[in-house]
């Protein structure tokens, strides 16, 4: 407790128990007596509030929630939302006969192997669909496969670091709001301190050095926002110039489109009224419905705690099980005197793979 030298008045003798100032204090003020221990020293604070100290808490909740529901909601969207994941597929898909580019490499036998890219057109221009051999799909326009998450995004834009989570398909659009919102933040922080110095200054008639020295948090926070301001403020704007233009930060490093070679260009007010008013899809996952698993597996799982296995050790004893499929298949068609690939249309339907709908088209 911060121990106060008593007033003669409040003095105490031998026979009385000790009282301190706080305790018999004469104002309506709401006193916090705090001690920070640091051995071998003992700090004391004292924190003296008005008797309408509840205010602060109306006061700090008005500017705290313009920040938390601007701001934080946003990043908090961004990151636990789905991108745009594309589910896996269990076996790769036939080869429909429009291949036009190289085999797919390290495949090796008699019948013709998957082909890494194909060729389709969007709006007059050719453009290269891939195969990914991580999702044993292939990828529709715009999307690609992140390294990081180990997973296939649509309209893959980058994966965020800051943010923790890829950049797509269903989270741009909150994701732009963040880094704007986060933005506008910076100058409004940054222009109120600067008028909270020149008020400072008109007040003690000082120079700006003294009127920083008498605002600590103003100078710092000047000094902060103005780092941050750039680097918000930067990002800011390559995004709105990507939105223009309908590109993605993956298009814009990797093909530097022009505005005759991006098939996806709409012009500047349908760029804009597809990132920011058209509907978001809906995720193509569902993270909660059950799925078929070996048994083997399955009870694995379902022992004691000290002996079940993890969910990596399962995801990886999956795809070890899906690699042995691919490869047992891949061996009874090279083994036999077919030439080609048995189509399993039952199996894998390429409408629903490639999504070649007019909207993803133009996405």
């Amino acid at each position: 407790m911060y121990a106060t030298q008593m007033p003669h008045q409040y003095s105490t003798n031998n026979n009385q128990p000790n009282i301190r100032l706080y305790q018999v204090w004469r104002g309506n003020n709401v006193i916090f007596l705090l001690s920070v221990s640091l051995h071998p020293y003992i700090y004391a604070y004292t924190l003296i509030f008005g008797p309408d100290v509840r205010s602060l808490l109306l006061t700090v909740s008005l500017i705290v929630t313009p920040v938390i529901f601007s701001v934080v909601l946003l990043l908090f969207i961004t990151s636990a939302r789905d991108p745009g994941i594309i589910p896996r597929s269990d076996h790769p898909p036939e080869d429909d006969g429009s291949s036009v580019c190289s085999d797919w490499p390290g495949v090796h036998g008699p019948g013709q192997g998957l082909p890494h890219v194909k060729d389709i057109v969007i709006n007059g221009v050719v453009v290269k669909v891939k195969y990914c051999q991580t999702c044993m799909l292939y990828r529709p326009p715009r999307c690609s496969h992140c390294s990081v998450c180990n997973n296939c995004v649509e309209r893959f834009d980058h994966h965020c670091p800051w943010v923790g989570q890829c950049i797509g398909k269903r989270n741009y659009r909150i994701f732009f709001m963040f880094v704007s919102s986060t933005t506008m933040l910076c100058i409004y922080v940054f222009a109120f301190c600067w008028v909270n110095i020149k008020k400072i200054m008109d007040r003690h008639h000082c120079n700006i050095w003294m009127a920083f020295v008498k605002s600590p948090p103003s100078g710092i926070l000047i000094l902060f926002t103005f780092i941050s301001g750039w680097f918000v403020g930067g990002l800011t704007t390559f995004h709105l110039y990507l939105i223009f233009t309908n590109q993605t930060t993956y298009e814009n490093f990797r093909y530097h489109y022009n505005q005759k070679t991006n098939p996806y260009n709409l012009g500047c007010v349908g760029n804009i009224v597809e990132i920011f008013f058209s509907k978001i899809p809906k995720s193509k996952n569902k993270f909660r419905e059950n799925v078929k698993v070996n048994a083997t597996l399955v009870s694995a799982t379902s022992m004691p705690m000290g002996h079940a296995l993890s969910s990596e050790m399962l995801k990886l004893s999956l795809d070890s099980e899906i690699g042995n499929a691919y490869s047992s298949q891949m061996e009874s068609i090279g083994g036999s005197q077919q030439f080609g690939i048995q189509p399993r249309n039952a199996n894998w339907d390429h409408t629903a793979n490639l999504e070649m709908t007019p909207a993803t088209l133009a996405d």
